[in-house]
């Protein structure tokens, strides 16, 4: 492609983004100065394009008529018309998918709502190249966001579930449809406060991250390509438009090409320096976490950095050198600069008062922003996680690593804007130094200098291990994506401290490794996998981390860890003390109730007792769901209320129908409360037929499970059989020993 060209495309596709007709002519006035040849071309492919999206939008029912319906032309002309180019509209079907509604335009792509027939009926979000824009560097750039998407499997990342090609050879991929607003949008329709929009982004953080290992640059972070939805009322941002992402090792497909010469990629008010500038330094993951600063920015003072109809009206090297040289304004400055009503408006979004706003921003937040935004790379952070750690400390009142740049830093940016006047003035600046304050200059530096070496050993020692635990966190959760549980747990049990926030990636990998143990009924190190566990999980929603609790109890009870497991219990009892969810309340009662408590923990259980009890007192007894009896028998059971035990024990096998280890464990707390009341033989009875199941269960391994009931389920009633069988042997025992002195001839 010759160099002309590649300049007619790049501001060919620069101008089509531009949808206001007065910025898009002052912007081709800017990128087209004194190259008339230039502008006439790329006029010429605007109205092109401007006829086209015309003719289909006016002409669909046409487009549906066979060609010898067209209507005759004027009587004088040429002949037939010309056949059109037939495009995808709405209502025509594009393989196994009907167009329902276009939905999203971009620069070369256009997304329909659209209709799957089969095997499943749903509605997807179906992308394809716009009608006369199939070029090849369009479709390889096209090709690539369909691959990119693919390699990625995470929540906050729309997901791909077909690609192909249409009968003309454009390609096409499906994707999920995603119904929801731009995340900016919605942080202001809602009135959400800054702690919010953060917890907001730290999740569109994690979905980077995913995206870096997965070797994947986005290069487009922006708002539109950020949409937040609801799932069971829970905002879930969803990253979208990998349209011009870039491998950071080899290429996505065959067709990729280098960018061309002059063509600027992304947008620009999102646009990292390094991307602007365009030289001969390759990108890294570092220009996303640029654009995540710029979004950061916006979403808590409502500008960006550099505003975006300024940089688009000031031409294309003008903002090229605004992006690499302008420092942007700190977001609590920036506030300090709107005028009444609008700080006004900017607050009330963000549901505080102007003068709290400009001051929480003060201090942690600005360095945060201003870390992410540093023209120089090297000095932002090295990763995304590293980013969203750090907002994740200033949330939980912790010190941020993004420190305010030292005075020499700040000096030499000085230096560098006025670099004539430092160098007129060097001379004498340098004599006054040298002979007025040069000794005690030394000595002052050499203090500070031996202080900060000091510091940033300390610093340097504690990021270090938090970078190696990272990596090799996530290692082990490649392995565990090849299956490989065995090499994942050798990696995860040299982790002596294990980061306090880890990518979700890691959260997952010690999960299925512990469960991948416990199948397997190696316990003690099952159990230390999700004692980590533990600690990590802050990525996942209540459900599921209160299984992971289950899980830890058991495992430490059934390794005989009892100092460990009262210690566990009392961990949890004092995370989740102030819940009212009876459901969540009665999973943890269940897991710390294994174990007889000891009196003061059982001053620290009733509470939690009361909320469950209280959360199912309206419930019919024969209405109950069948699992939440076991934590409110076995509550009855130690607090030495035998005959309600029992009455909660009927209650659940009544309701527990099928479900194994549910009646396998009622059972076994219906036989302790038997015996505990004086029924010796019908304890027994109850309990022969329970420990034959309950032992059967565990002479495999791996450990085989049900529909209805996990691994964790079996343990807990083993223990409890185990309790049960010490129970009735003491008690036995000490009815033999009895009526020993009474049998004939005893001594």
């Amino acid at each position: 492609m010759s160099a002309t060209k590649q300049m007619e495309d790049a501001v060919f596709y620069a101008a089509v983004s531009i949808a206001d007709a007065e910025q898009r002519f002052q912007f081709l006035g800017q990128a087209c100065a004194g190259n008339a040849a230039l502008r006439a071309v790329v006029e010429e492919m605007l109205a092109a394009q401007a006829q086209a999206d015309s003719f289909f939008k006016k002409s669909s029912a046409a487009l549906a008529l066979p060609a010898e319906k067209f209507p005759a032309p004027p009587a004088g002309g040429a002949g037939p018309p010309p056949k059109p180019v037939v495009d995808e509209y709405v209502g025509s079907l594009v393989g196994r998918y009907k167009l329902l509604q276009r939905i999203g335009e971009g620069g070369c792509g256009v997304v329909y709502m659209a209709e799957q027939s089969e095997p499943v009926r749903r509605r997807v979000a179906l992308k394809i190249i716009k009608l006369g824009m199939d070029t090849k560097s369009v479709i390889a750039r096209f090709d690539a966001e369909r691959q990119a998407l693919a390699m990625m499997d995470h929540p906050n990342i729309a997901r791909v579930l077909d690609a192909g090609a249409t009968e003309t050879g454009r390609p096409y991929f499906v994707m999920e449809l995603v119904r929801g607003f731009k995340i900016t949008d919605y942080s202001d329709q809602n009135n959400l406060d800054p702690r919010r929009r953060l917890d907001l982004f730290i999740q569109v953080c994690h979905a980077i991250q995913h995206a870096h290992q997965k070797g994947v640059i986005h290069r487009d972070i922006k708002p539109s390509n950020i949409l937040v939805t609801l799932h069971d009322g829970k905002p879930v941002p969803k990253v979208i438009d990998f349209g011009i992402a870039k491998a950071i090792e080899g290429k996505l497909t065959d067709q990729t090409l280098f960018t061309a010469y002059e063509q600027l990629i992304g947008t620009p008010a999102y646009m990292s320096p390094e991307q602007a500038e365009m030289s001969g330094l390759d990108m890294d993951t570092r220009s996303d976490i640029y654009s995540l600063g710029v979004l950061l920015y916006e979403l808590l003072t409502g500008k960006t950095p550099f505003d975006q109809k300024e940089l688009l009206q000031s031409g294309l090297h003008e903002m090229r050198r605004k992006l690499r040289e302008d420092e942007p304004k700190r977001p609590s400055t920036i506030l300090t600069t709107l005028h009444g009503p609008e700080l006004s408006v900017t607050a009330a979004h963000r549901h505080i008062e102007p003068p709290r706003l400009i001051s929480l921003l003060k201090g942690d937040l600005d360095w945060i922003v201003m870390k992410a935004l540093e023209k120089d790379r090297t000095r932002r952070y090295e990763t995304v996680s590293g980013l969203a750690l750090d907002v994740g400390r200033y949330l939980d009142n912790e010190p941020v690593l993004a420190r305010p740049p030292s005075r020499t830093y700040r000096l030499q940016k000085l230096m560098r804007r006025h670099r004539a006047v430092f160098v007129s003035g060097s001379a004498v600046a340098l004599a006054l130094v040298v002979g007025l304050g040069a000794a005690t200059w030394m000595f002052f530096r050499e203090r500070d200098a031996r202080e900060q070496a000091e510091l940033a050993g300390e610093r340097e020692a504690e990021l270090r291990q938090q970078a190696e635990a990272k990596e090799q966190i996530d290692q082990a959760a490649i392995y565990v994506s090849q299956n490989n549980f065995e090499a994942a747990n050798e990696i995860l049990d040299r982790i002596q401290t294990p980061p306090s926030r880890p990518s979700y990636d890691g959260v997952m990998a010690y999960r299925q490794v512990g469960e991948w143990l416990a199948w397997r009924q190696r316990w003690a190190e099952a159990a230390d996998r999700f004692a980590s566990l533990m600690g990590i999980d802050r990525l996942d929603a209540w459900q599921v981390v209160t299984l992971d609790y289950q899980a830890c109890g058991v495992l430490l009870a059934e390794g005989g860890k009892r100092e460990r497991y009262d210690q566990f219990c009392l961990a949890a009892l004092d995370r989740f003390r102030s819940s009212t969810n009876g459901d969540l309340e009665g999973r943890i009662l269940k897991t710390c109730l294994l174990f007889p408590p000891a009196d003061s923990t059982m001053k620290e259980i009733a509470p939690m007792a009361q909320v469950v009890a209280d959360y199912y007192d309206p419930t019919p007894k024969e209405s109950f769901p069948p699992w939440p009896v076991i934590p409110l028998a076995l509550w009855e059971y130690r607090r030495g209320n035998y005959a309600a035990a029992d009455d909660w024990c009927r209650c659940g096998l009544d309701r527990g129908g099928q479900i194994q280890a549910l009646n396998a464990t009622v059972r076994i707390i219906q036989a302790m409360a038997d015996q505990q009341r004086g029924r010796i033989q019908v304890a027994a009875q109850e309990l022969a037929p329970v420990r034959q199941i309950v032992e059967a269960r565990f002479d495999t391994s791996p450990l085989p499970g049900d529909n209805q009931s996990s691994w964790y389920d079996w343990v807990f009633a083993r223990i409890l059989l185990m309790e049960a069988a010490g129970l009735m042997e003491g008690n036995n025992a000490n009815q033999v020993g009895d009526q020993a002195p009474k049998q004939p001839g005893g001594m």
